[in-house]
C-alpha cells in the first residue's frame, strides 16, 4: 500500500483512538468509575503507536496533517457520541483543515 493511502487509513484509526482515550478520562474527571481509566489509558496508547506507524519523513510533518483529521473526527464523535450534530460552520472548519492536511501530505518534495 502506497504511504499516502496506508496514512489514510491510521490517521482516522489514530484519532478514533485518541478521541476515545481522552474521552474516558473526560468521564472519569467528571464522576465516572476510575474503570474508565483502563480502557482510556490502552486507548491513548494504541492512539500513539498508529501514529507513529505513519511513514513522513518528519515527525512534526505527520503529527500537522493528523491535525486536520483529528478536528473533523472530533466533529463526528460529537455528533456520534454525544448526539450534538455539527453545524455550517463545524463542517466548513473541518473541511478546511482536512484540506490542509492533504495539501501537507500531497505535497510534492524533493529528496
Amino acid at each position: 500500500m502506497a504511504p499516502n493511502a496506508v496514512s489514510s487509513v491510521l490517521y482516522p484509526l489514530a484519532a478514533l483512538a485518541e478521541i476515545a482515550g481522552c474521552f474516558a478520562i473526560w468521564a472519569w474527571w467528571r464522576g465516572a468509575s476510575a474503570w474508565w481509566m483502563l480502557p482510556g489509558m490502552a486507548s491513548l496508547a494504541l492512539f500513539a503507536w498508529l501514529l507513529a506507524q505513519v511513514e513522513a519523513g518528519f515527525a512534526g510533518r505527520a503529527y500537522a496533517a493528523y491535525g486536520g483529521v483529528y478536528i473533523a473526527a472530533s466533529l463526528l464523535w460529537m455528533w456520534g457520541a454525544e448526539g450534538q450534530r455539527p453545524d455550517l460552520w463545524d463542517l466548513a472548519g473541518a473541511a478546511l483543515c482536512l484540506a490542509g492536511a492533504g495539501i501537507i501530505l500531497a505535497a510534492p518534495r524533493g529528496a
